[in-house]
């Protein structure tokens, strides 16, 4: 748990970044055995405009993108 206090949680949403250098096969692992946790806005790995790969998935506390550069 990131924050003790809901309210806290949902006015500062932190994100927690992970680098891999198998992002591909991460999101196969993710994808196939969580997919209820892919987030939304980046279910999928997409190059994002600053040239990493990335997905995301969605915690009630915490943003936690997977990215590869």
């Amino acid at each position: 748990m990131v924050f003790q206090d809901e309210q806290l949680a949902k006015e500062h949403y932190p994100e927690l970044r992970l680098e891999t250098n198998n992002i591909e096969e991460v999101y196969a692992i993710v994808s196939a055995s969580h997919p209820h946790l892919l987030h939304p806005n980046l279910n999928k790995v997409t190059t994002r405009p600053w040239g990493a790969k990335e997905f995301a998935i969605k915690d009630n506390q915490i943003g936690i993108r997977f990215q590869q550069w």
